[in-house]
């Protein structure tokens, strides 16, 4: 079951990251305001920016994992770790009151939903191909 959401899931991820890392690179203090979030100074947008570029290039590696997923255990593991750290760093700012429920929206689930489905749904390990004996 949890192999055929594999795929879709990989590209929602992919979308959401191509989404955030546009919208971070190209209008960081308009992103943070859609969020709610109070004007940050403007070396939190260089961090915005160079946040972007790696949200791009893990969109990229989810597009890719998805039509090879078998090929992409690394790029699905590593954003197991990406969604562990997003979550866990949500719920410390939930608790210290520095963000809301509303703010965080959907970071408040959707990383355990998404370290659920790629976790468990990850494709096994290909056994290595046998030697030929001489």
């Amino acid at each position: 079951m949890l192999r055929k959401l594999l795929s879709p899931t990989l590209r929602l991820i992919a979308a959401v990251q191509f989404a955030l890392g546009l919208a971070f690179a190209l209008a960081p203090e308009a992103s943070a305001q859609a969020l709610g979030l109070a004007p940050a100074p403007g070396w939190a947008n260089w961090l915005l920016g160079m946040l972007a570029a790696r949200c791009l290039a893990f969109g990229y590696g989810m597009w890719w994992a998805a039509r090879h997923p078998a090929q992409a255990r690394l790029w699905i593991g590593s954003m197991v770790f990406v969604q562990a750290v997003d979550w866990l760093v949500t719920l410390k700012y939930l608790a210290l009151g520095a963000v809301t429920l509303a703010q965080v929206s959907t970071a408040s689930f959707l990383p355990v939903v998404f370290m659920l489905v790629l976790g468990l749904g990850m494709p096994p390990v290909a056994a290595a191909p046998q030697a030929d004996a001489p």
